[in-house]
């Protein structure tokens, strides 16, 4: 008897109605026409395009009379074949690895600081957080550029009031390492709020219940971290790191607006080397071949690191 009724529950009911839903399928699809439209014109196109003018033998005076000549792999073979390529490729990848590793980690304390916290100043931090996020890029670029200016700039002021006379009229943006950091620290500024807000929506849903076993078991907060929080986690955690390796990989407005990839190309990354290609000496072949290398680099970390993810989340 048990087995029958289990039989019955299993089969599908019939669904009333059916035909009409059969013939109202094209909704959906129509819904979702413009954003599809929108991806192919703002993305799919302009990303082919750069694809074939990197074949191409496309200049300047292509641009302006057209009938670009095929040149093959010459565009790549130029490009992999000098030594100022990859030492911008080893300069983005360290650019990368220095901006999602403070990004994780900053995200993660403050996320786990936020249930900590009360109700009122928890409110008080994501409404900051809320802000920041929210201010326009180049707002938040020149801000920086104020706060590091060399004779009116506020670090300089609090470094030389705090006694490091040394950096009384500093010129941050001078120096390659200086004007690296600063980045650094713009795009962690930039990125933290949301990568906290996202992990701290993750812990709101894992139960209490298994926080209080842990406790009773004797774990530390670092074990209960380990044991409870981050498994449970996990896929949202290697979601926000393929999100941030991607933003911050492909990064252009901020280094472009402080430095331009200056001083002396000291935080020139792949994009914005790119982009001096094509515009500066108007080579877009070759800044075509760039932009290439650089969506097939960026699509080889992400394969890596999403099988890695997989592979774990399925053991």
């Amino acid at each position: 008897m048990a087995r029958t009724l289990a039989r019955t529950a299993a089969r599908p009911a019939p669904l009333i109605g059916a035909g009409t839903r059969r013939k109202g399928t094209f909704w959906p699809y129509l819904l979702v026409a413009p954003a599809l439209a929108g991806f192919a014109c703002l993305l799919v196109y302009p990303l082919a395009r750069s694809v074939v003018i990197s074949f191409q033998h496309f200049r300047l005076g292509e641009l302006i009379r057209g009938g670009a000549g095929f040149a093959g792999l010459a565009n790549y073979a130029e490009a992999l074949g000098g030594p100022e390529f990859w030492g911008v490729v080893r300069r983005t990848f360290l650019w990368t690895a220095a901006n999602v590793v403070l990004i994780m980690v900053i995200s993660t304390a403050v996320a786990l600081m936020l249930p900590r916290l009360g109700r009122r100043m928890r409110l008080a931090v994501m409404s900051g957080m809320v802000l920041t996020w929210a201010t326009p890029v180049l707002a938040a670029t020149t801000i920086f550029q104020w706060l590091f200016q060399s004779r009116l700039g506020v670090v300089n002021w609090l470094l030389a009031g705090l006694g490091f006379d040394s950096f009384r009229d500093y010129t941050w943006f001078a120096h390659g390492g200086a004007t690296f950091a600063i980045l650094v620290a713009l795009v962690v500024w930039q990125s933290v709020p949301f990568a906290a807000l996202t992990l701290y929506a993750g812990l709101t849903t894992i139960p209490g219940e298994l926080y209080e076993a842990a406790r009773i078991d004797g774990a530390g907060s670092w074990q209960v971290f380990g044991r409870v929080t981050f498994p449970i986690l996990r896929p949202l955690f290697g979601l926000i790191t393929s999100l941030e390796v991607i933003w911050v990989f492909t990064c252009f407005a901020q280094i472009w607006a402080i430095s331009k990839g200056g001083p002396g190309g000291a935080t020139a990354t792949l994009p914005v080397y790119a982009f001096q290609i094509a515009q500066s000496l108007h080579r877009y072949d070759l800044g075509s071949a760039v932009s290439t290398l650089t969506v097939l680099m960026l699509l080889a970390v992400l394969v890596v690191h999403l099988r890695r993810m997989f592979r774990e989340e399925n053991a």
